[in-house]
């Protein structure tokens, strides 16, 4: 065998050996892909819907709430103007009477949207039944095509789907004992 035959058997050789290492690599490598899920939801009309819906509460609710601080407001107003002519104990019913305002439209606030509020209720029992739909096609999605995880390219939440197979967290676990 000459040199130049040898170099090209060596070269192939070589080739071959780099093909079957990225066959290799490629036949365990992970799939991974990402979705947006606030395009998903927002081409839903059930959940447009539940979201219009959720606003127009929001927006009455605090329309209500602005008059109520617009009360307020003219209940110290009136009291400025009318703090000299009352009596010490006249002007503490008052003041007594504005802070008391203050405080129960703070907790009216509170109530509707506040993270236990009436708001946040709404939005679990409108939306919520809608994402979980959407996260159960990811998934099935997901299983059907054995991707490996799936994220969110919409939010800060990160991963929506995971292949069990990946979570280490028992490991960790033992090795922490």
């Amino acid at each position: 065998m000459t040199k130049f035959e040898l170099k090209q058997i060596f070269r192939s050789g070589l080739f071959t050996l780099g093909f079957l290492a990225m066959f290799a690599f490629t036949a365990n490598a992970q799939k991974i892909a990402y979705v947006d899920v606030n395009k998903i939801l927002n081409s839903i009309q059930e959940y447009q819907n539940a979201q219009a819906d959720l606003d127009k509460k929001a927006d009455q609710w605090r329309s209500e709430i602005a008059q109520e601080y617009d009360k307020i407001k003219g209940m110290y107003n009136r009291y400025q103007a009318e703090q000299v002519l009352l009596s010490d104990e006249a002007r503490r019913q008052r003041e007594e009477e504005i802070m008391n305002k203050e405080k129960e439209v703070y907790d009216l606030q509170k109530s509707r949207f506040g993270p236990e509020g009436s708001l946040f209720k709404m939005r679990q029992d409108l939306v919520r039944p809608i994402q979980d739909r959407v996260y159960k096609a990811i998934e099935e999605y997901a299983n059907e095509r054995n991707y490996d995880f799936i994220f969110d390219k919409s939010s800060a939440s990160g991963m929506i789907f995971s292949n069990e197979k990946f979570d280490k967290t028992a490991d960790i676990l033992k090795k922490l004992q």
